[in-house]
Order: C-alpha cells, then structure tokens, then sequence
C-alpha cells in the first residue's frame, strides 16, 4: 500500500487535506469520491516536496488549472465557486492573481470566454475559442475535459523530446569545454616551448600551433562577433521573413521529423475542435494556428478555402503536399464514414507513438555520430602534440 497527500473539495467548497493509503492513485481517487468529496490533487508522499522559489511553468500551470476546473465543474458545482475554489489552492502568486481576475469577471456577468480573453499571455486564441464553443453548445464541462486530455498529451510528446535531447545537449557541452581548456592553455604551452626549441616541426603540430595562436590573437573580437551574431540571428528569426526561411532550412534537413510532429498536432487539435462542437472552417483556422513550423503552416493556408468550397478536408490538405500519405487515406476514412474526428484522433495518436521510434531512431544515430566527431577533434589534437614531442629528439639541440 502507498501513501498518497491529498487535497480535495466539499461540494461546498471547503478545502480539506490529509493524507490516504492506497494501492495506487486511482485507488485513492475512487476511495476519495466514495467518501463524497471531490479529488482536486493527489501525489504520492514520497513525490510531495516542491519547489519554494515560487516558480513555474506557465503551460503547466494551465494544465493544473484546466484539470481542477474540468474536476470541479464536472462534479456540479458551479463556475464562480469553482475559480473560486481553485484560487485558493493555487500555490503560485501570479496564477493566483489571474484565477481572481476569472472569478471577478465572470461574476460580473462575463461569459468565461471573455475572461479569458483578459489574459491574451496566459491563455491561447485556441483555448479561448474552445471554451467560446463549448459555453455556446453548453457543454462547456466536455470541452474542458478535451483540453486537459489534450494539454496533457502535448506535455508528454514535449518532455519524450527534451529528454531525448539532454544526452546531445551534455556531449556538446563537455565537447565545447574539452576543447576550449586544449586550446586555451594547453597548447599555448606546447607551443613555447617548440618555438624555444626551433627547427621544422611536423605539418599537423604546425596547424594546430597556427589555430591555437590565431583564436588566442583575435579571441576578445572573436567572442563579442560571436555574441553579436547570435543576437542578430534571433532577431532575423524573430520577424515572419527570418522565421519563413529558418523554418524552410529546418523543414529541408529534418522533414520527415517535422510532417510526423506537424501532422500530429494539427490532426489532435482538429479533431479536439470538431468532437467539442465548433464549426469545421472555425476548426481549421483554429488548428493551423498551432502549427509551430511556418512552412507547414503556409502550406496549409488554401485548406480552409477549399472546404469552403465544398471539396471537403481530404482534397485540400493532398493539394497542400506536407502530409503522410499515410495520415490522408485515414482521414479520407473518416471524412467517407462521418466519423471525421475520431479518425483525426486517432491519426494523431498513430503519429505520436511513430514520432517517438522516429526520435528514438534519430537519437541512437546522432549520439555515435556526436561522440566519433568529438574524438576525431580531440584525437587530433592529441596526436598532432604527441607527433611534434616525438619529433623534438631530431631538433637541434
């Protein structure tokens, strides 16, 4: 049996916290909702310590927010109780100050779409248009559920990426620092006492001493040019023009990573919209906005345009040329037998799991790669200083 913390409310509002053994967390949730209170957050003891500086993810906290709330509006109560109730267990001081925000406009008479448009930073145009679209079919506790399933798995396909690319991250790191100390210190040494020595020396150690003095010479223009250039990168990327081309170069050596990753966002996002009531043109519009690649993204411009014109989604998105053949016959599937946003979800699903192997595969590829290319630099150096030692028994002396 494990020890779960609990936190939870009465239909009254009243917090209550303590602690509960279960087998599991489901266990500990069913145990909960038996004894007639409503499970907000429940982790395991050993998993409870957090963090006091009083930082944290926004998208996280969006996700903590949308699943209280999907909780708690599910359970009955109503919608000004329940931000209520969540902004007083919020931990975080500026999630905090939003949720208030919510609950004052909505008990002013704004409709909570409208209160989330007040926070533009916080909440995204899709967001707000999911919750537009459920409060207008009045199935807003559906919706809300939808978006924590889908936040939830936009967070586990992001954290399987990061995690894929720590390792990466690590080798070039310590690569970049190994070579730094080599040439920084350790060569200039080398290089002294060669030149105390005289006489010809090996063509390798002669290359390396040429590098080694020409980064100690210009190193304090070097780095600032370097500094400079990376802030002038970001800004290029930063306008649509810069954005455009950096996207196309990335679009160009990695694109089979990005139509998987792409595909898969735009198909959950898509199918999340339609199963939640909004409109197919809305739906599209509204989807396309969470392509973050913007050549995939302008391909898909003339989509909406065509199922205006009722060619349906299947015919534009094959005229767009960026999605699997694969994705297409599934949702040409699901067009033909009405159930379009299942298949969308599914067809999500499917590329997800593939995008994982696909990272996977990518990874086990790249770390040899990354390892062979920092030995091949450090053993250079290496022998070329081990060449021009031995070479020192036939200088004159």
């Amino acid at each position: 049996m494990a020890v779960f913390s609990y936190r939870t409310s009465t239909r009254s509002g009243d917090i209550l916290e303590g602690v509960i053994e279960a087998a599991d967390e489901k266990s500990a949730i069913e145990r909960l909702k038996d004894s007639g209170v409503i499970p907000l957050k429940i982790t395991a003891k050993k998993e409870t310590f957090k963090s006091k500086s009083g930082i944290s993810s926004a998208k996280a906290d969006i996700q903590t927010f949308t699943g209280q709330l999907s909780v708690l509006i599910n359970a009955g109560l109503p919608l000004d109780k329940s931000l209520n109730i969540i902004s007083n267990i919020t931990e975080y001081s500026g999630m905090k100050g939003i949720v208030r925000s919510l609950q004052q406009s909505v008990r002013e008479g704004s409709s909570f779409s409208d209160a989330l448009m007040k926070h533009p930073r916080t909440f995204p145009r899709l967001y707000i248009n999911m919750v537009r679209a459920g409060e207008a079919s009045g199935v807003l506790n559906v919706v809300l559920e939808k978006l924590n399933e889908f936040l939830e798995s936009s967070k586990e396909l992001r954290d399987h990426i990061i995690s894929a690319m720590i390792y990466p991250a690590i080798l070039v790191i310590t690569g970049g620092i190994s070579l730094i100390v080599l040439i920084a210190f350790v060569l200039p040494k080398f290089s002294t006492i060669f030149a105390e020595l005289g006489g010809a020396l090996p063509l390798p150690t002669r290359i390396l001493i040429s590098a080694s003095n020409a980064v100690k010479a210009i190193w304090w223009v070097l780095l600032p040019a370097v500094i400079i250039g990376w802030i002038l990168a970001k800004y290029y990327i930063s306008t649509p023009k810069g954005r455009y081309r950096w996207d196309a170069v990335k679009f160009r050596l990695f694109g089979d990573l990005i139509a998987k990753l792409e595909t898969a966002r735009f198909c959950r996002t898509l199918g999340m919209l339609i199963k939640s009531g909004v409109p197919l043109i809305q739906a599209l519009n509204n989807a396309k906005e969470v392509i973050g690649n913007q050549v995939f993204a302008s391909a898909l411009s003339a989509v909406s345009k065509g199922t205006k014109e009722g060619r349906g989604i299947v015919a534009p998105l094959t005229e767009a040329k960026v999605f699997p053949t694969l994705a297409l016959s599934m949702i040409k599937v699901g067009e033909d037998s009405g159930q379009l946003d299942d298949m969308l979800l599914k067809v999500a699903s499917a590329y997800e799991k593939t995008l994982r192997e696909t990272v996977k595969r990518f990874m086990s590829l790249l770390e040899p790669f990354m390892i062979l290319t920092m030995g091949l630099v450090v053993g250079f150096i290496v022998i070329s200083m081990l060449v021009g030692i031995f070479s020192i028994t036939d200088l004159p002396m």
